[in-house]
């Protein structure tokens, strides 16, 4: 009689569980690693907890010759004159044919999921998202696009099942 209740149980489980997750984020047919490699301003996101007072946030990638990606993130913490944090993940391409689904390892042996959603056709702005749609970035070349790409972007993260209450605008100021 318990075996059975276990099995009715994870059986409810696995059902509810598989109905109510989305389906995997559409990702970009195909990123060109040389070109999306660089600097990228990170315009907006959903932050994760390290983020959370982040200005001047940038995000740096640089293929390495094994393949990997090696990745400087960088910005002032709680203002524009905050001492500078700087972390180095390193990207794993898990799908080379697209080259648009990595893993991001922050600690080792832990592998984050991390997926180019929109890449525009000059390399200018991205969006980075996840399948649990929990974190969101939106970044560019520069550190502003105009109102009408904003809102544009905003769209097709929310097109991809993201609350974009949740997305904040990230601070930025480049001294001359």
């Amino acid at each position: 009689m318990m075996k059975t209740k276990t099995i009715l149980l994870m059986s409810t489980l696995l059902l509810v569980t598989a109905c109510s997750s989305q389906p995997p984020v559409k990702t970009a047919d195909y990123v060109d690693l040389q070109r999306f490699m660089g600097e990228w301003y990170v315009i907006a996101s959903i932050p994760t907890f390290i983020e959370t007072e982040a200005y001047n946030p940038i995000e740096t990638y640089r293929q390495n010759p094994d393949g990997t990606i090696a990745t400087t993130f960088r910005f002032n913490k709680g203002g524009f004159d905050g001492e500078m944090m700087e972390y180095h993940p390193t990207g794993f391409v898990e799908d080379t044919q697209s080259n648009a689904i990595w893993k991001m390892q922050f600690v080792w042996p832990f592998k984050a999921d991390y997926r180019i959603m929109h890449v525009s056709e000059d390399y200018s702005v991205t969006i980075i998202g996840r399948n649990k749609r929990d974190y969101v970035w939106l970044m560019a070349r520069s550190p502003e696009i105009s109102d009408e790409e904003y809102a544009r972007m905003m769209q097709l993260i929310q097109q991809q099942g993201y609350d974009i209450s949740k997305v904040q605008k990230e601070p930025h100021r480049i001294d001359s």
